[in-house]
């Protein structure tokens, strides 16, 4: 099984690479929709540094959906996924895979690039690591929880706005809780108890989401 999942991780990845343009959209989108909001609301460095967790996760949180109806469609279309399905290991390890891959190529790069990010808003320094700890423990959770979407509207007819539907009510516990962990930090309090909350949706979640995503699947597949 880990054999078969590093197989998957590297083919996504290979393919991944092959079509730079669908990774630097999602990461251009994240900048220029984290940028705007400056421009928008004014220069007034207070506002900027009281908003700026919330617009960075937002902006985290709307990029990594933008690659959401790329992860199975690909699969999909070619007959690929259906041998992923047929094949000898399980299919939660398969969309395990699968999601590592997604969140390695869409959300890394958004972990990496907030702290740049944050230079726009005048972000106090010291907050960095809990900006950047948040995003490393809350998009892998946003990763999971799309994918089930995705793997739910796979093949129909305006899919992504449906896929948009169902996850977004999900993605807010994830929203708030990372964007409050940074705001308890810069009130002077400890983060620690929304970073634990945070990586316990990532321990529930990488522990049920694959087989959700798997019975997802199997049902679109049909």
């Amino acid at each position: 099984m880990i054999a078969a999942a590093r197989c998957i991780v590297a083919r996504d990845l290979l393919l991944a690479l092959r079509r730079r343009s669908d990774v630097a959209t999602a990461l251009l989108f994240f900048v220029i929709v984290a940028s705007l909001f400056p421009l928008g609301v004014g220069a007034e460095p207070n506002l900027l540094r009281a908003i700026a967790p919330g617009v960075i996760w937002v902006a985290a949180l709307l990029s990594s959906m933008l690659s959401l109806g790329r992860l199975f469609a690909a699969d999909h279309a070619d007959g690929t996924l259906e041998q992923m399905l047929l094949g000898a290991a399980p299919v939660g390890i398969v969309a395990a895979a699968k999601v590592l891959a997604h969140w390695l190529v869409s959300g890394l790069p958004l972990v990496a690039i907030a702290p740049l990010i944050a230079l726009q808003y005048d972000l106090p320094a010291p907050l960095y690591g809990t900006l950047v700890l948040s995003l490393l423990l809350g998009t892998p959770v946003l990763s999971l929880i799309g994918a089930v979407g995705a793997a739910l509207t796979l093949g129909l007819r305006g899919g992504g706005v449906l896929l948009s539907l169902l996850v977004l009510p999900l993605y807010v516990p994830v929203l708030i809780i990372g964007a409050g962990s940074v705001d308890m930090a810069a009130a002077g309090l400890a983060p620690a108890g929304q970073l634990q909350l945070l990586a316990a949706m990532l321990v529930v979640a990488a522990a049920f989401a694959p087989w959700a995503i798997a019975a997802a699947l199997r049902i679109s597949t049909e």
